[in-house]
């Protein structure tokens, strides 16, 4: 706790619906705004402009900072009645591709997100309604952007913060960046690749995975792997098992029931069940934070995770079954430059939970 009493040459800003700019006090100004009708005998100052409205389509610019400092935190709900409709995008220093480039629900860590679950963990909460926070350290040397892109079918209301400090980042500060894959389902004997194409000096410090099981019985037998600086065949990291990877073990079976768990570095934050209808498949948001533990590379990192089930699972020659399932990830990550390759992002189709 002593680096919180240290002294520093920061100033604090906030930029929202009350503020778009972050303007040093110029915050609860506005005139107009979603909140307008409900001020009308109060007036100015009076929570005039709470929000704001995203048309079906649009890409709204969130905050746009032409300075030096870092983004220390960002809350944000919306009433979106749908998962994965709105696109959260961050750009460093003038970079025209995004660093961070995620459905806004799975930034967070919480995919299927219209059924709340709390998360409570260092770096991302998740609180009750549907208030998403996250408390990452995102230094930039020159300008900052953040846009949110509304692809459902009709208009959302938005409600954000973004709090930052501005002044000088001494050099040696890396690049905040956070990517998204979804594979479904996943071709027989093959790895789920988590991230790839990644060169330059830095360290990984996060997964989250939304995964739903195609088929009965347990799922999670498969190895995470990191393939560091060169690495080709065979990766210098290689886990035990899924479970293990996120901090768990046996199954996540306590009595014969899978348990959730949220801690500050890890956890199985929920579980979605067969409810004998419509929903028939189980899955599980998962997270696991590299803060006190990141994976360093010099050059280049690749992460995969199998998919391992079992086969003939009563027998005493069982054997692992290759899954083919639902399977998606945000990896999160800092590197000395900002990286330019990213995937192609999936279309609106390719994101629905189903």
């Amino acid at each position: 706790m002593l680096e919180l009493s240290k002294m520093r040459n920061y100033e604090s800003r906030s930029i929202s619906a009350e503020n778009f700019n972050g303007e040093k006090g110029k915050g609860g100004m506005a005139e107009d705004g979603t909140g307008k009708e409900c001020a009308r005998s109060l007036g100015k100052g009076w929570k005039i402009s709470p929000s704001v409205i995203i048309e079906s389509g649009q890409v709204f610019e969130m905050a746009n900072i032409n300075a030096s400092g870092i983004i220390k935190h960002i809350w944000v709900t919306d009433d979106c009645p749908e998962n994965r409709m709105l696109i959260l995008r961050i750009y460093w220093d003038d970079s025209e591709t995004p660093s961070v480039e995620v459905p806004l629900c799975d930034f967070f860590a919480s995919a299927d997100y219209q059924e709340y679950a709390q998360l409570t963990s260092l770096p991302v909460c998740v609180n009750p309604k549907r208030g998403f926070n996250c408390y990452w350290d995102m230094p930039f040397y020159k300008n900052c952007r953040i846009t949110v892109e509304n692809i459902h079918s009709d208009k959302v209301t938005l409600y954000y913060q973004v709090d930052y400090v501005l002044g000088d980042i001494p050099a040696g500060h890396g690049y905040f960046h956070a990517q998204f894959r979804r594979c479904n389902p996943l071709p027989y004997k093959e790895n789920y690749t988590i991230l790839d194409n990644v060169e330059g000096n830095g360290h990984y410090v996060g997964t989250y995975m939304f995964w739903g099981m195609n088929n009965n019985g347990w799922w999670g037998e498969g190895e995470i792997k990191f393939y560091l600086d060169g690495d080709k065949e065979y990766p210098t990291i290689c886990g035990t098992g899924t479970e293990d990877y996120f901090c768990g073990s046996w199954n996540f079976d306590i009595g014969g029931k899978y348990q959730e768990f949220c801690t500050p570095y890890a956890g199985v934050s929920k579980i979605i069940r067969p409810d004998g209808l419509y929903r028939a498949n189980q899955r599980f948001s998962m997270y696991r934070w590299h803060i006190c533990d990141p994976v360093y590379f010099k050059k280049d990192i690749k992460v995969t995770i199998q998919a391992l089930g079992w086969r003939n699972v009563m027998d005493k020659n069982r054997e692992y079954l290759p899954l083919q399932d639902d399977i998606s990830s945000v990896a999160f990550w800092y590197q000395d430059s900002v990286c330019k390759v990213f995937p192609e992002f999936p279309s609106k189709e390719q994101l629905q939970i189903i």
